[in-house]
């Protein structure tokens, strides 16, 4: 705040620090309590809002907890987020280092206008691309039948590994960048002074790259973990009945059922 204060002045502080706070307090901890309160209260019609009957309950969360598949589908949620974490950070984890250890800086440039390019597209639009590249008789099984891998087309659509490789592509750059911008911060002649010493590769990310890149690595590992177990758009278009994500039934709840407090529940 101080700083902010000698940078900006008190009158512009006063005026980020409330447009912020304005920010913080009507478009994300309101609605979040407004959320809470429908979890606890049961579906009513409108004329009964209000009565006897309107009150607080735990009978919501009592219907998330008795539902053994839906239980299941929130626990194969989380476990597939983290698996779509881990597999981002070994998708990023070389590319973040290559850019910001040994590319030179042109180049550089030309890598990040390649990563943030594809960006610039909806995210529906890059999902729907994934799904005409895995379908049937998509681009992906062509190739493999023409290099002899498959002997005959694969439906890739509604599998767990559709979702995952969907979901890897959509937020690349939620990884890579705050690794990258950890690793750009390490002073190279540390790298060269281990390559001296006789420290193999492995030896350098695990006891100076790695520990280094910490900061980053759990900020892109928490940014890609809550936007994978959160998502929507991929699991309903990529995947199918065997790989349904949580986030479907908390949609089906609200849109469909018409239920805002089962789905707030959930």
């Amino acid at each position: 705040m101080s700083e902010a204060l000698r940078r900006y002045g008190p009158l512009l502080t006063a005026a980020i620090v409330a447009l912020t706070a304005f920010w913080v307090v009507v478009l994300i901890v309101l609605p979040q309590l407004l959320m809470v309160d429908f979890s606890f209260r049961p579906m009513l019609p409108p004329s009964k809002a209000g009565g006897p009957e309107d009150v607080h309950t735990l009978r919501n969360y009592a219907t998330l907890w008795g539902n053994t598949v839906h239980r299941g589908i929130f626990l194969q949620t989380i476990w597939a987020s983290a698996l779509v974490t881990l597999s981002t950070l070994a998708v990023c984890y070389p590319v973040a280092f290559y850019m910001a250890q040994v590319a030179p800086r042109g180049r550089v440039a030309t890598l990040m206008l390649l990563l943030v390019i594809p960006f610039w597209i909806n995210e529906l639009l890059r999902t729907f691309a994934w799904y005409v590249i895995l379908a049937y008789n998509g681009p992906l099984n062509a190739v493999l039948l023409s290099l002899g891998i498959i002997d005959e087309p694969r439906r890739w659509l509604g599998t767990p590994g559709a979702v995952i490789l969907g979901m890897v592509y959509v937020y690349v750059l939620f990884m890579v960048f705050p690794i990258y911008n950890a690793i750009e911060t390490l002073d190279r002649a540390q790298i060269e002074a281990a390559r001296d010493l006789g420290a193999s590769w492995a030896r350098i990310h695990r006891r100076i790259v790695i520990p280094h890149a910490r900061p980053g690595i759990a900020v892109g590992c928490v940014m890609t973990f809550m936007l994978a177990a959160g998502s929507y758009a991929v699991p309903a278009i990529l995947g199918g009945p065997g790989s349904r994500w949580f986030t479907e039934i908390i949609y089906n709840w609200f849109f469909e059922g018409g239920n805002w407090n089962q789905g707030a529940a959930y």
